[in-house]
């Protein structure tokens, strides 16, 4: 049983709620600055249960927590780290939720069939369970974390209003489900026809060499919302997974091209500051020379870098280029 007292607030009974089980009739909750996680079951099937005032301190949210809550229309969780499974699961007019910059984990089914949330905003999540969003008929609009790691098996299916994710570039981030053979987590979103990115890739594009590189990964980036609206439903998942393979693949090897056009430019511009410093003599080699000479000579060199300023141009100036 709960450890609780009612208080009163403008004429309506509001439970304080301390730990453990609240009873079924509560209508209005203030969660104790005591708690710092709301436990298992603790409003499980409270279907009159319509306003929860939280506070900055919850870090976690139980399993079943607020399971069945079909009267609840939102709530903050700006301060939780962690959302267990199945937590709200059927709070059917859930329309709102506040997440924070301390949010990594959701749960299985964790928010399963809440048909009235419209928009998701995590902005620090890294992992999504299985099935976390499935059902959620009104979601329209995601924004997903940089972050993010791991979005399990069919963790916004049936989501048939989505439109629009916002997703970060990596690959292995859509897990494949073993028992269906298939990746579904966006199985049958028939509206869902824009992905963009978070995350710096477009300014890693924006850094690349040559205007060509520039302009065939921005192309390959925007491949998705071109061919998206005609993919079936069913595949959406595996055309998103491709595409983010596709734009990693050749983001990797223009990276590498960037890199061996800077060897090279750092390679001449030492050549040409040294032959400035040396009014364009060059040092012969002395047939017979022993490895004492070779040593010195070396030594010289490195001397001569730094004289003419090479070393300063090498680390403080190709690096902003």
């Amino acid at each position: 049983m709960a450890d609780h007292a009612d208080e009163e607030d403008d004429g309506v009974n509001v439970f304080v709620y301390r730990g453990g089980r609240a009873p079924l009739h509560v209508t209005h909750v203030l969660i104790d600055e005591s708690v710092d996680v709301i436990e298992e079951n603790a409003f499980s099937e409270c279907e009159h249960l319509v306003h929860v005032e939280t506070h900055d301190g919850i870090r976690r949210v139980g399993s079943y927590a607020f399971y069945r809550c079909l009267s609840l229309r939102g709530i903050n969780l700006k301060s939780a780290a962690e959302i267990c499974k199945y937590a709200f699961y059927f709070c059917g007019n859930l329309k709102y939720v506040e997440f924070g910059e301390n949010l990594e984990t959701i749960g299985e089914r964790a928010f399963g069939r809440c048909r009235s949330l419209q928009h998701l905003n995590l902005p620090s999540i890294i992992t999504i369970g299985r099935l976390a969003f499935w059902n959620c008929k009104a979601l329209t609009d995601i924004e997903l974390s940089e972050r993010l790691e791991t979005v399990e098996s069919n963790a916004f299916s049936d989501c048939d209003r989505l439109e629009r994710i916002a997703i970060p570039l990596k690959r292995d981030l859509i897990i494949y489900d073993d028992l269906l053979n298939e990746y579904n987590q966006f199985y049958s979103c028939d509206q869902l026809t824009t992905v963009d990115l978070v995350g710096g890739t477009h300014k890693t594009v924006a850094s690349l060499h040559m205007k060509r590189w520039r302009s065939e990964m921005e192309e390959e980036i925007n491949r998705i919302n071109q061919v998206l609206p005609t993919t079936p439903a069913d595949n959406k998942t595996e055309e998103i997974r491709q595409w983010m393979d596709s734009v990693l693949d050749k983001m990797n090897h223009y990276k590498a091209e960037h890199y061996r056009y800077v060897k090279e430019g750092i390679t001449l511009l030492e050549l040409a500051l040294w032959k400035a410093k040396l009014g364009g003599k060059e040092e012969k080699s002395v047939e017979g020379t022993t490895k004492k000479a070779k040593i010195d000579a070396e030594s010289a060199r490195i001397e001569k870098r730094i004289t003419c300023g090479a070393d300063m141009v090498i680390k403080n100036v190709l690096p902003f280029l």
